[in-house]
């Protein structure tokens, strides 16, 4: 682990987005999020109940005191309204530090989930991984043009619970 990682400023703020850390102030924004179909539906493991999404903020907090990096919660500056997740993770499968974003629908097609990938990607680079991917369901068409906007290319695929997977990369 580079020790820059440690070192990086952990909230990050963008023109409209402030990334901060999950704390347990952001469990009940959290616990409807990962319950949500229209969300979760489409992530690893699919949706949550309440105690495993504590688990996973748990999971979440220590990660990040570990490895320095791990997963925002997004909040929209101006009204200070959660709009979702994005963040780093190690994925369960050993492909690698991954980029995950997670946002209400209602936040779809206003360039949140753009906004908050890119700055989660750059503070990977920027604290020192040198690969960083991200997973996407083929027909996920969303997903796959935010990954491209912000500069990943496609490198793999595989098959997962009957969806056909789709792998990008970004390299520093």
């Amino acid at each position: 682990m580079s020790a820059n990682l440690h070192a990086a400023p952990r909230t990050l703020r963008t023109d409209r987005l402030s990334l901060l850390p999950p704390g347990p102030e952001h469990l009940p924004d959290l616990i409807r999020l990962k319950a949500d179909e229209r969300v979760f539906g489409f992530m690893l493991h699919g949706v949550r109940t309440p105690e495993r999404t504590r688990e996973e903020l748990e999971d979440d907090i220590e990660f990040w005191l570990v490895r320095g990096y791990g997963t925002w919660s997004v909040f929209e500056r101006a009204t200070g309204d959660f709009l979702g997740i994005c963040g780093l993770m190690e994925r369960p499968d050993g492909r690698g530090v991954a980029l995950r974003f997670a946002l209400w629908p209602e936040c779809r097609g206003k360039g949140y989930a753009r906004e908050a990938a890119a700055a989660a990607l750059e503070f990977g680079h920027r604290a020192g991984l040198a690969r960083i991917i991200a997973v996407a369901r083929e027909t996920n068409l969303a997903s796959r043009g935010v990954l491209g906007d912000i500069g990943m290319r496609e490198c793999g695929e595989f098959r997962h619970q009957g969806h056909q997977m789709l792998v990008f990369e970004s390299r520093r």
